[in-house]
């Protein structure tokens, strides 16, 4: 069942996978940028859970009615307090990925009696890490890229430096890269600049610093989770160095950064070994 949820600024679009006779609080599975159609093979794994999955403001479905070119953290943390409460209120329990584990940790800051657990794969907190000077710096130069030579571009350099394993090197802007044709991105830049990867939420998502103190104080459990095949990446670096901040060990899940995918987007992770971990961590 499809709803939709005015919130300040947009209008949110959300699923609801009702379970019959279930116990356990809703579970949303939620990204950023990634809408509610990349945790399709995930939901279907879930079926003795209520399954809730939302497309992030001005992304797939939901809208942006506030004219705003970039959307934070904190403002996505505010759209996913909205509609926990349009469940009724919570607690539920969160499986959330990438840029929405980072989204997830500011909702947890802020309103930690509205989860129960989160479960935070992969945020890229570049703020948490020993070379975020230099990973910053790299982010700076895709995003300038993408206003200069458009997604094809910008696409190449990001998947540059998710991909590379260890520090990122200082000279990240100048190192040679391959053509967009050659690794099946469009190589002629159509004139758009309304990517909600590159335009709206990537350097709000990777400059931001968590509130470790108000997160280690909360109610909720929380719980770092990291890819298998994905140690030495920059978001692999971020999880185990947030579970550090924490003072928690990370949890890891098997597969890659879209392990829990089916298929999705021609990704291809392990979903049912990637459920079956979810469903233990999530059963503490």
């Amino acid at each position: 069942m499809t709803h939709t949820l005015e919130v300040p600024g947009g209008i949110l679009h959300y699923d609801v996978r009702e379970a019959e006779g279930t116990t356990e609080p809703p579970l949303l599975l939620i990204g950023s940028p990634m809408d509610a159609t990349g945790f399709t093979g995930l939901a279907e794994r879930f079926r003795d859970r209520t399954v809730v999955t939302y497309d992030p403001r001005g992304i797939g479905r939901s809208e942006r009615t506030d004219g705003a070119s970039e959307s934070t953290p904190d403002l996505h943390a505010d759209d996913l307090h909205r509609l926990i409460d349009a469940l009724g209120g919570g607690p539920v329990d969160i499986f959330a990925s990438s840029g929405g584990a980072v989204n997830g940790l500011a909702l947890v800051a802020v309103h930690p009696e509205q989860v129960r657990t989160l479960v935070a794969h992969e945020p890229p907190v570049v703020q948490t890490l020993p070379d975020r000077e230099q990973a910053l710096a790299a982010v700076a130069d895709i995003r300038r890229t993408y206003e200069r030579d458009g997604f094809g571009a910008a696409m190449v350099k990001f998947i540059a430096v998710t991909s590379m394993r260890g520090g990122i090197p200082a000279d990240f802007a100048e190192l040679p890269m391959q053509s967009p044709a050659e690794m099946g991105m469009p190589a002629e830049d159509d004139g758009s600049r309304d990517d909600a990867l590159f335009g709206q939420n990537l350097i709000t998502c990777t400059h931001y610093e968590p509130d470790f103190e108000a997160l280690r104080a909360a109610s909720t459990r929380v719980v770092l989770a990291v890819g298998a095949e994905s140690e030495g990446e920059l978001a692999h670096r971020s999880g185990v160095a947030a579970a550090e901040r924490l003072g928690t060990q990370p949890v890891v899940f098997p597969s890659h950064h879209g392990g829990f995918m089916d298929g999705e987007f021609g990704m291809k992770g392990d979903p049912d070994a990637f459920a079956a971990t979810l469903r233990e961590v999530l059963a503490g």
